[in-house]
């Protein structure tokens, strides 16, 4: 493994580079979304376990018939 004799050289980029950087390379960012147009999440009861028979061919549909 050799090292590189010479400094890593990076660049500085301004406010105004970088932003036109991102636009280049992700286009432009979709509109904001209001608090308005935010969909209210309702909680709902938790679904019922799995039966007790769940081991019970019957169960299992036509994959199931013997």
């Amino acid at each position: 493994m050799t090292k590189n004799p010479e400094p890593e050289h990076r660049e500085h980029f301004t406010d105004e580079e970088l932003a036109f950087l991102r636009y280049a390379r992700f286009g432009e960012l979709p509109e904001r979304v209001l608090p308005a147009d935010l969909v209210e999440l309702v909680e709902t009861e938790p679904p019922e376990g799995l039966p007790e028979t769940i081991d019970d061919p019957r169960l299992w549909g036509e994959a199931g018939r013997l």
